[in-house]
């Protein structure tokens, strides 16, 4: 029977007690555990605040979004939300006004959760107040808990539990649980709903995969915003009945001595996260590190190879995507093989190597199936008609590869034309507009750069208007404008500005062509 995201209660007779969530000396909260039955209380506290400050609890499916920074309170807000048949929309903190303004109204949030003294001047409270979206926000106390109020006002103080009062209904397995936007290639996010039973399915996976075990602790270094942070480093290791240690952010200085520190025995990285952490000594006691995880974006093999050598563990690259609730194939643990240059083998779910016409080839699509995939994107018949075959529910990846003798997925480039910068996926066209909106800027288009550190870098070429207002156009004043409208990870690290950009020989610009011309050969 398909399970929800409530089955990391499924024991909590048995490990009601056993430590589930810590926060490290940085944090704040610094140095706090919580049980499995501190989460299920907690829950249960934010149920009864939603429930004073919206006037009565939310109809089932409400979508709840958030700006949270890594750490107790994001992680909490996420599960209460979820085990009371809301729809947790977490966001990106480094965000601007119009990008969370886009987010909040696709979604239809009806709340927005913020930190406690955020200023009404941020982007996202401007946002909110612009789309007549209630602000909430959060904070911890140290006897009590989770505390919700309305920004700026009174605390909700939930009224005591009565044994008579009939407890609320449990999610179920079809019940959208999380929703999250993806970058398309036609430039518009793409939302992606995730059921319980998807997400579900993919801790049971990703548990599985690693043998995890109520003895391990991830340590949590990616954002709660994204499915490679929630799911695959936070919800599969409770699943197993293990626990999370949850630091603030990656730091490179703090990062042995807090993983040390909570008893970490794994953590799950993109691979520019690996990289610096190989520019950074090992303790000369090293801790407990049964493995690592590489997810995200392509690891070469050198740095595996390096990490195992510094490391004394198995590097287990694998293959994820948010429409697959993250994780589809993997490197699997040792006395297995695991490939440097694979993602490995498909992980509880089907995986093809489709042709344009859905027919199966050697070298083509990578095309999976299961019940972690999403039922599809939220209001886009397009883009479903695009990434859906309509025959049995394959999802095309956009990505190419082949499946070699042994069964391990190789992937060898990129169909859609997506940036994938340090695991952060960003759609060209989306970049593309916001350039044009660039004062003195006619044309403009965005492209990637191989880069050592982040695997892609974003780079642009914009071409100057004739008029007078074209004449100030130049690489600091974009990259100002872009620094002002869009996160600070797709800002271009370089601009170009020139007077005409390549073209083909019919007139059409290709992203290709153009990051040739001005970067060199990729």
């Amino acid at each position: 029977m398909p399970e929800t995201i409530a089955a990391i209660f499924r024991n909590i007779d048995t490990n009601g007690s056993h430590p589930a969530i810590a926060t490290t000396a940085s944090s704040d909260p610094a140095s706090v555990t919580l049980a499995y039955a501190d989460i299920r209380g907690q829950s249960e506290r934010f149920r009864r605040q939603v429930a004073l400050l919206s006037g009565g609890a939310l109809p089932a499916g409400s979508v709840l979004s958030s700006l949270l920074p890594n750490g107790l309170s994001c992680l909490l807000v996420f599960l209460a939300t979820t085990l009371q048949r809301l729809v947790a929309a977490p966001l990106n903190p480094a965000m601007k006004q119009s990008e969370i303004e886009f987010y909040l109204q696709d979604a239809g949030s009806r709340v927005l959760v913020v930190p406690e003294g955020t200023a009404e001047d941020s982007d996202g409270v401007r946002a909110a107040r612009a789309l007549g979206v209630a602000v909430w926000s959060v904070a911890w106390e140290p006897q009590a808990g989770l505390r919700l109020a309305t920004l700026g006002g009174a605390p909700a103080e939930p009224p005591a539990v009565h044994s008579t009062e009939e407890p609320p209904a449990a999610p179920q397995p079809d019940d959208v649980a999380l929703l999250l936007h993806t970058s398309g290639t036609t430039g518009r996010p793409k939302a992606v709903p995730l059921t319980h039973g998807n997400i579900a399915s993919s801790m049971r996976n990703i548990s599985a995969t690693y043998a995890l075990s109520p003895a391990d602790r991830s340590f949590v270094v990616m954002p709660l915003f994204h499915v490679h942070g929630l799911i695959g480093a936070t919800l599969a290791a409770l699943y197993a009945g293990g626990s999370v240690a949850v630091p603030p952010r990656f730091s490179a200085g703090h990062f042995w001595a807090e993983y040390a520190a909570t008893k970490a025995t794994w953590y799950s990285a993109v691979p520019t996260i690996h990289q610096i952490l190989l520019r950074h000594e090992v303790p000369v006691e090293r801790p407990v590190i049964r493995f690592v995880r590489s997810c995200s974006a392509a690891l070469a093999p050198t740095v595996l190879e390096a990490l195992e050598a510094r490391l004394g563990a198995p590097v287990l690259e694998a293959y994820a995507m948010t429409e697959a609730a993250h994780q589809m194939c993997s490197n699997p643990l040792p006395p297995q093989q695991h490939k440097a240059g694979s993602v490995g083998v498909p992980q509880g779910v089907e995986v093809a190597i489709l042709d344009d016409s859905d027919q199966p080839t050697r070298l083509g699509e990578v095309c999976v199936r299961g019940p972690n995939v999403t039922p599809g994107y939220l209001n886009n018949s397009e883009a479903n008609l695009k990434s859906f075959t309509r025959a049995e529910h394959w999802f095309r990846t956009g990505d190419q590869g082949y499946l070699d003798a042994d069964g391990y997925l190789v992937l060898t480039g990129r169909i859609k034309e997506l940036i994938n910068r340090g695991g952060e996926k960003i759609s060209p066209l989306e970049l593309d507009a916001v350039l044009l909106k660039c004062p003195g800027v006619a044309e403009a288009v965005s492209f990637a750069v191989s880069d050592e550190m982040y695997g892609q870098e974003v780079y642009a070429a914009v071409v100057p208007a004739l008029d007078k207002e074209g004449e100030g156009v130049t690489e600091a004043v974009v990259r100002e404008f872009m620094a002002e409208n869009v996160a600070k990870f797709k800002v271009p690290k370089r601009v170009f500005v020139a007077q005409e950009l390549p073209r083909t020989a019919t007139g059409k610009i290709q992203r290709r062509v153009v990051a040739e011309h001005f970067a060199g050969p990729q």
